[in-house]
């Protein structure tokens, strides 16, 4: 069954989607998807894949980050930090597949751009994400392996994003609700050019009380069946944009996605990994390693990204509430036999429908 996105439900988000409301409307982004249930196994959980741009041949691709809340891991960010780039895919998955998922995407891009592996001293360093699904799944059980990864990646499409439990997010809970996949996107004209922002979150964050809606105390008023007692989730935000952004104006950009999902309400809690990566499909033309000395590029003038800020903001708060209207019920592995519930879509659209 289809659930509805947020925007279906009446919910009055700011700012121009794009014609996906998804992180695929930045032309040549691909998203891709392994999920993983057997209630037999306790298994909930997956990997989710992105690929900024298609193709065999291997293009750096602009990026920075930013870690609000250390508590989690996003691999490659070193070296994203002191060159500005990163080759290849991104995965998101859950805390203990992250090196299953490192050894499926390394495998991926040495297949993949086996020309550059073979005649250059070529090294991966795939982007690997991760929140901790061990409430609704079994992870010391390990079920996801580097197949998962390459499963992800055979999946990738430039279509419709499946949101709530697809891929990482299959065992995600977000503010005591099911979580995990949400994505939407931002058109944003600057100096006669359209451009587009988008986020895809994996969302594992935030208790009951904290969350709000556009501005609605909506955790406060659908207190049932709350699982925790503290903070014990994350999220990992990815924004994508064809907007020309230099690498530090991305990592710029990446802190902006902290303002985003501040807007649901949460401060960032002590135990949550709140991790952001914002990367550019700007053609900046081959690798570096066979590129002259010096190499030519366009960038926005920071003075004028102040549109592009604040459609990232709008794009991560929708985002997450697309991946909470997804949800369905899932039963918990840790403790077993309770539930934790989808948000009740209907109560929630009442919130919003003026008496």
């Amino acid at each position: 069954m289809t659930r509805p996105r947020a925007r279906d439900l009446g919910l009055p988000f700011p700012g121009t989607p794009g014609p996906l409301n998804a992180i695929t409307d930045v032309a040549g982004v691909q998203v891709g998807f392994c999920t993983l249930t057997d209630p037999a196994r306790a298994m909930r959980t997956g990997v989710t894949a992105i690929l900024p741009r298609k193709g065999r041949d291997p293009l750096p691709v602009r990026a920075g980050h930013y870690a609000l809340n250390g508590n989690g891991e996003m691999t490659g960010t070193h070296w994203i930090d002191d060159a500005g780039y990163f080759l290849g895919p991104i995965l998101i998955t859950n805390t203990h597949g992250v090196g299953a998922a490192h050894l499926g995407a390394t495998r991926w891009m040495i297949d993949t751009y086996s020309d550059w592996f073979r005649d250059q001293h070529a090294w991966a360093m795939p982007i690997v994400a991760e929140t901790y699904d061990g409430v609704l799944n079994d992870i010391n059980a390990l079920h996801v392996q580097p197949e998962h990864a390459l499963a992800a990646l055979a999946a990738l499409s430039d279509g419709p994003v499946a949101e709530g439990s697809t891929g990482g997010g299959n065992g995600m809970i977000c503010y005591e609700f099911k979580g995990g996949t949400g994505t939407s996107s931002r058109r944003v004209p600057l100096g006669g050019t359209d451009y587009t922002v988008a986020a895809l979150v994996q969302a594992n964050h935030g208790i009951r009380p904290w969350l709000s809606i556009l501005g609605r105390p909506v955790g406060r008023l659908i207190p049932e069946d709350a699982l925790y007692s503290a903070e014990m989730g994350s999220i990992i935000v990815i924004l994508a944009t064809d907007a020309p952004l230099s690498p530090l104006s991305l990592r710029q950009l990446a802190k902006r996605a902290a303002i985003g999902i501040g807007r649901n309400g949460t401060p960032g809690g002590n135990n949550s990994g709140d991790i952001f990566l914002a990367f550019s499909t700007t053609d900046d033309g081959p690798m570096a390693q066979v590129q002259g000395p010096l190499v030519q590029r366009t960038e926005i003038n920071p003075e004028w990204i102040d549109p592009i800020y604040l459609a990232a903001v709008e794009a991560v708060e929708e985002a997450v509430i697309n991946a909470l209207v997804a949800g369905e019920d899932a039963p918990t592995v840790k403790p077993p036999g309770r539930t934790c519930r989808a948000l009740d879509t209907a109560r929630l659209r009442t919130i919003f429908v003026a008496p």
